[in-house]
């Protein structure tokens, strides 16, 4: 695992404590993993997402990640409905080590509550978190 310093945490994300981030483009969230998740996690080699349509509630498990270390639940970030599930990691679950804030993407969210954005934590904040 690499030292905290060595990890990527993009300013313009925002983040949850279970180690999913956000980034809001034209009104429509997309959610993936930290490159701390996915460091921990080890080589990711199968992904599980919901299909698009499915509404879930802020901090409800909305998939998992099975890495040869261990299997992780993924958490919604945001309440809202999904409007696609990256396809690319059906073939391709290893994009989430590789690209975990570009193609190792998970969902594509449509809000229900934007106000719910105003929670997240800055990247400072989520890093901070991971010294704690």
């Amino acid at each position: 695992m690499k030292p905290l310093q060595e990890l990527s945490f993009p300013e313009e994300l925002r983040y949850v404590e279970s180690h999913e981030w956000v980034r809001v483009e034209n009104g429509v969230a997309r959610i993936g993993i930290t490159d701390y998740a996915q460091d921990q996690l080890g080589d990711v080699v199968f992904v599980e997402l919901p299909a698009a349509g499915k509404t879930l509630a802020r901090g409800a498990a909305f998939g998992s990640v099975e890495s040869v270390k261990a299997v992780s639940e993924l958490y919604m970030p945001l309440s809202g409905r999904v409007v696609e599930a990256n396809p690319a990691l059906d073939s391709s679950p290893e994009l989430v080590n590789r690209s975990p804030y570009g193609e190792g993407w998970m969902i594509r969210v449509e809000p229900s509550d934007p106000a719910e954005l105003a929670g997240l934590l800055s990247a400072a904040e989520y890093r901070e978190r991971l010294k704690g």
